[in-house]
């Protein structure tokens, strides 16, 4: 028997060994050392492509989709040659598990894990990290392979990894420099964590906003993974942070996730131990905003985990910290390596209980709200089912009753009549956790110190009178769209004007150059009443047009826009069309402040709102360049959030007053407020605290002074504000708009100009707002238009395209381009 053993041992050593010899380690294939340079990512592919020929019986590379700059998401999938030739029944057996897919499972024993990396590109030291995951996986860890899939993003974001690290090659010192004034160690603006539009990944799985995580939904809701990770890097001073997480947890995340994630902590620490290395739990990141690498899978019953290494865009391939400790890359690759396998190797150990507890966490009866109730714009209500839909979230049309529950208008208990339009979402279905997350009205919070903001809910996103109900409400499956009906010839047409998708109508008509109107005042024709905003489209504006009616018939029929028929020009109620309260809309020419100075985030939303969702040009100017810019070639100029005290210099802010006196229109977000508040020669100004009583003495405690700084802050709070729907800016609205405040910073009213949107109470909706903070909201500015000669400065405090969710807030910064103080045309 011994002998028999001992022939077992050696066959086993021997199998292994071959295994090994056959398999390129990722120094042998790259021809440096891992962690001696930055591998560019079509590198990190190669490599894994070259494991999959080695060894194509456990490893299977796929490509999911592609990036703005066309280069390829790849997944690979490793383990057993066994597993890997049943991939497709393991997948099928456990969405079967959950009810995510009909049927019987014929096992529930494979654990599936699923490891992100580079989600971040400057965090580069993670993608290096996943091919010495790879290697050691099949070379060492195949034990771990027998009942576990681990699945493998190599670069979650390639083109923010390659705009960092072939400026990190380009730039650096041969060899690298340690000390951190060092040009290898200041990135320049925009710097490679975000994307091609330069949106933050890691905030957008739940929005969906960006062409690679759109793709990633579609793989990662197909697979359901038990185990996710997303490996990061923070601060140089920083070590290492792993689970568990720190508070708040949301309330729906299971005693069962809670308790295994410190399990996995345990393992981690257990190989940090042995090697005397530094790491923190338990501390800074929480499990509450949905959006995240680490919360949106927890959400969707997964082990969703955040692993930080220190080193971040700052540290190369070696910096020297505060603490006299050189931190090299190979340093920082082989921690993200320990973590990565023994995240495995817990899930493999555990392989039974995280299937069990996975199909615990899709039965979701004893959920408080049973049904969530929304209507209003049919375009909004379909602009949300999209967002469903990314996220397999099933939804029905209500049969025509009453029903009671929670008023998201009111914040109390109350009641509205639906017909069959009205959208409802169960929470009794596989993702209904996830549906309590999104739809709840305010997201219960056991500490108020947060890593992102606290509120998000769909119905306030989305502009919807919505009910959250505690009892099912009735409802069927969705009915099929109607066709629109052809366009017949007439003396023009009209377009409703109150959500994105007409903004895109609009849109599109521009650049096919027609002339559209706009009517400031509501006016009849055809016993129908049409509202501020309106589109006018006249053949009398478009004979330049050849066959002007079939081209219109086909712009609308391919943006599914209805159109409204008037056979003259003589209105039943005025305004007439030719009225001069019915203004062309101008073919704007609109400008953006792009580097240095503004917030690349806040440019990339613009960026992204202009390429991707208005369909409309816009041209980019770079803050360096402002000086010597013709701003007279722009009729609008847009300013980011940021910080702009050195580009309007003096001159410059001279030069800006004399450009909008003469007809141009500013148009400042959020922090480039602060540009033009209390300046000689405008009414904007800060609105300060009216209780500083706590300002008075400096007593507290330092261990508390954190805890009591958040009474200054409001962590992304939803607050009711008043509308002047009389104002261009606000067409298309109602008399009240849920805005997302995400900062404490506030306005005073203007004493000159039009206070759009302001805040009448401090009600807060939901989410978290110190005291202090909202000490100082009353009768504060939300939306705002100033006038300066023939031209406008335009604030918009609260940022309407943050992170592109807040869809709501959208036609009120298109409003700003094109009917704000829209007094004349260019031919």
């Amino acid at each position: 028997m011994q002998k028999l053993v001992f022939v077992l041992l050696v066959v086993f050593s021997s199998c292994t060994l071959t295994t090994a010899q056959t398999i390129s380690s990722p120094s042998d294939f790259l021809g440096y050392d891992i962690g001696t340079q930055f591998s560019r990512n079509h590198q990190v592919i190669a490599y894994f492509k070259a494991v999959q020929n080695q060894v194509p019986n456990q490893v299977k590379l796929v490509e999911y989709g592609k990036t703005n700059e066309r280069r390829g998401l790849y997944l690979t999938f490793i383990s057993s040659e066994d597993n890997i030739k049943n991939l497709e029944t393991i997948r099928e057996n456990n969405l079967k598990n959950t009810g995510l897919l009909e049927g019987e499972s014929s096992g529930n024993d494979v654990a599936i894990v699923w490891l992100s990396y580079n989600v971040h590109g400057n965090e580069a030291s993670s993608s290096e990290a996943s091919m010495l995951t790879l290697f050691k996986l099949l070379t060492e860890k195949q034990d771990l392979l027998k009942n576990t899939v681990v699945i493998i993003d190599p670069s979650v974001n390639p083109d923010g990894r390659d705009r960092y690290i072939n400026w990190y090659n380009e730039t650096a010192s041969l060899p690298y420099d340690i000390d951190r004034q060092a040009s290898e160690h200041n990135e320049p603006w925009p710097g490679g964590r975000p994307n091609h539009y330069l949106f933050d990944l890691n905030r957008d799985w739940v929005w969906a906003s960006q062409v690679e995580t759109q793709q990633r939904l579609e793989v990662y809701n197909k697979w359901m993974p038990h185990v996710h990770v997303d490996f990061h890097e923070q601060g140089i001073n920083e070590p290492y942070y792993f689970a568990p997480a720190a508070e708040p947890f949301h309330e729906i995340i299971t005693d069962w996730q809670r308790d295994f994630q410190t399990e996995i902590g345990k393992n981690h620490a257990k190989y940090f131990d042995a090697e005397g290395w530094l790491f923190f739990t338990r501390e800074r990141f929480d499990l509450l905003y949905p959006s995240y690498g680490d919360t949106y899978p927890t959400f969707m019953g997964a082990m969703g985990m955040t692993y930080e290494q220190g080193g971040h865009g700052m540290a190369g391939l070696g910096i020297l910290n505060d603490e006299g400790h050189v931190l090299t890359l190979v340093e920082r690759l082989t921690h993200h390596t320990t973590t990565g396998i023994s995240t495995v190797e817990m899930a493999s150990k555990n392989a039974k209980k995280l299937n069990t507890e996975f199909a615990k966490f899709f039965n979701n009866s004893n959920l408080k709200y049973k049904s969530y109730v929304l209507k209003g714009n049919e375009d909004k209500l379909n602009s949300l089912k999209t967002l469903l839909n990314k996220h397999q979230i099933a939804f029905e049309n209500a049969t025509k009753s009453k029903v009671s529950g929670y008023n998201y208008a009111t914040g109390n208990q109350g009641s509205f009549n639906v017909d069959g339009n009205a959208l409802v979402v169960h929470s009794n279905q596989p993702k209904g956790k996830m549906v309590k997350v999104l739809f709840e009205p305010n997201t219960k919070l056991s500490d108020s110190l947060t890593y992102d903001i606290t509120a998000w809910s769909l119905p306030y996103a989305y502009g919807l009178d919505a009910l959250a109900s505690t009892t099912k409400v009735s409802s069927n499956r969705m009915a099929s769209k109607k066709s629109l009906q052809v366009l017949n010839d007439a003396y023009g047409y009209v377009s409703k004007w109150n959500s994105m998708k007409d903004a895109q109508f609009l849109s599109e008509l521009l650049k096919q150059n027609f002339k559209v109107r706009f009517t400031e005042k509501p006016f009849s024709a055809n016993d129908k009443t049409f509202e501020r905003g309106s589109l006018i489209i006249t053949k009398g504006d478009n004979k330049h047009i050849e066959k002007m009616v079939s081209k219109l018939n086909t712009i609308a029929q391919e943006h599914a826009q209805p159109l409204t028929e008037i056979n003259s020009g003589f209105s039943q109620k005025t305004p007439d069309i030719g009225s001069p309260d019915i203004k062309l809309v101008n073919k704007q020419k609109v400008a953006i402040l792009s580097g240095e100075g503004t917030r690349s985030l806040s440019y990339g939303e613009v960026w992204h709102f202009f390429e991707q969702q208005l369909h409309y040009p816009l041209t980019s100017i770079n803050t360096n360049d402002f000086g010597n810019t013709n701003l007279n070639k722009y009729n609008v100029l847009i300013l980011p959030n940021g910080n702009y005290r050195k580009v309007l210099s003096e001159d410059n802010m001279t030069k800006l007053k004399e450009w909008v006196r003469a007809g141009g229109k500013v148009i400042a977000i959020d922090g480039a407020l602060r540009s033009f508040a209390g300046k000689d020669g405008f009414s904007l100004s800060y609105k300060d605290s009216e209780d500083d009583d706590d300002q008075k003495d400096n007593l507290t405690p330092y261990a508390d002074r954190e805890r009591e700084y958040s009474n200054n802050l409001i962590t992304g709070a939803i607050f009711n504000a008043k509308v002047d729907n009389t104002h261009p800016m606000a067409f298309g609205y109602d008399d009240n708009y849920f805005t997302l405040k995400l900062g404490s910073s506030a306005y005073s009213l203007l004493d000159s100009g039009y206070n759009v949107a302001y805040l009448n109470d401090t009600k807060v909706y939901s989410g978290f707002a110190g005291q202090n903070a909202l000490n100082s909201l009353g009768k504060t500015l939300v939306f705002g238009e100033e006038r300066m000669g023939s031209g406008s400065f335009i604030y918009i405090v609260d940022n309407t395209l943050f992170r592109s969710f807040w869809e709501n807030g959208k036609l009120f910064f298109v409003n700003s381009i094109f009917m704000v103080n829209n007094n004349a045309y260019e031919l």
